[in-house]
């Protein structure tokens, strides 16, 4: 065993035999922004056999407060956040196994994306994401392990499959409006104090430490000095769609057609064209000769200026519009640019 993980394994509950259950352990991350960024290092650090990391988004400076695997020339040059945490990562680790995935993660894709994962790591900061991980990680017999963090305030808690009710159960008791740091701020420490508790978690997991894992979510509050817990497992409901007695799983059904929406807590507009039409890197760029705008085009995608907006058309067709909340104008855009 590599000797550079050997105050790790002085640690009694892991130990070399736990050592070698994280080396052959594979974890998925989605997200890999301020919580995805230290878990993916945190993990990486500790041995893990193979990571993938999933995130839609690229490097903008207002990351760099928090998210701590990127740097100012990746903000300037708009890499993508997975392709820079990649490249951050082999520079700890040249022996590291990384798959990473730029793209918006539907069902089917993080259903392919988990087949030999043994974990799921949340670092996402929606409720829809978190939906479709609680669906996957219910149907396929996994768990994954939420975490969330705003202004100075985390929450964190491992849902586990007959162990503990799901995320679903929990939302008729969860906040209707979701703050984000994009609405409400955040400091660094929370973050770090929230991706800390993940991955402790996780090594718990995977290591076989399962009775030392956390049985009630815990929710802190750094700037106040507060810290509560509560029990969730009285909120188990057997009608539930996910971990009741007659399960369908309703997030991992695929919406037909564009799919439209306002990405959470940005004033950005995601819209995603139907299986029988890809646009490409080209067609944003003869738009924006057409309009005659300014672009700049990258190997990951195109970016570019209409009405005030920008615009920025991944390789796979995704398109973000920038300065967005209507949804409406969104459609209208779209189909004007694109027809």
């Amino acid at each position: 065993m590599d000797s550079r993980y050997s105050r790790q394994m002085l640690f009694r509950p892991i130990g070399e035999a736990g050592q070698k259950l994280i080396r052959s352990a594979h974890v998925v991350i989605i997200g890999c922004g301020a919580l995805g960024s230290p878990i993916a290092e945190m993990l990486l650090r500790a041995g893990i056999g193979k990571l993938t990391i999933a995130d839609r988004d690229y490097v903008e400076r207002s990351n760099l407060q928090r998210q701590q695997l990127f740097t100012e020339q990746d903000a300037d040059e708009g890499i993508p956040k997975v392709v820079a945490a990649e490249r951050r990562l082999k520079e700890i680790r040249r022996d590291s196994n990384i798959r990473i995935v730029l793209d918006h993660v539907d069902g089917p894709l993080l259903e392919e994306l988990v087949t030999d994962a043994d974990l799921i790591m949340d670092a996402t900061d929606n409720f829809e994401t978190r939906l479709l991980m609680n669906d996957v990680a219910w149907k396929i017999g996994i768990p994954w392990i939420h975490g969330a963090c705003v202004g100075s305030s985390g929450t964190v808690f491992p849902f586990i499959p007959g162990r503990t009710a799901c995320f679903r159960c929990l939302l008729p008791v969860l906040p209707a409006v979701n703050e984000t740091c994009d609405t409400a701020g955040i400091i660094a420490p929370a973050v770090q104090q929230v991706a800390a508790r993940q991955t402790a978690e996780a090594l718990k997991w995977l290591t076989g430490n399962k009775d030392a894992m956390m049985t009630k979510l815990l929710h802190f509050d750094m700037w106040n000095n507060t810290q509560v817990e509560a029990g969730i497992s009285r909120l188990r409901r057997p009608t539930c769609e996910t971990c009741g007695d007659l399960p369908t799983y309703p997030s991992l059904h695929k919406p037909e057609g564009t799919n439209y929406a306002v990405l959470c807590g940005r004033e950005t507009v995601q819209i995603i064209p139907d299986n029988g039409r890809l646009l490409t890197m080209e067609d944003g760029e003869d738009v924006a000769k057409r309009i005659g705008s300014d672009y700049k085009r990258t190997p990951f995608f195109i970016e570019f200026h209409v009405n005030g907006y920008r615009c920025v058309l991944f390789q796979n067709g995704r398109l973000l519009i920038h300065g967005l909340r209507n949804l409406k104008k969104g459609r209208q855009l779209y189909h004007q640019l694109f027809g």
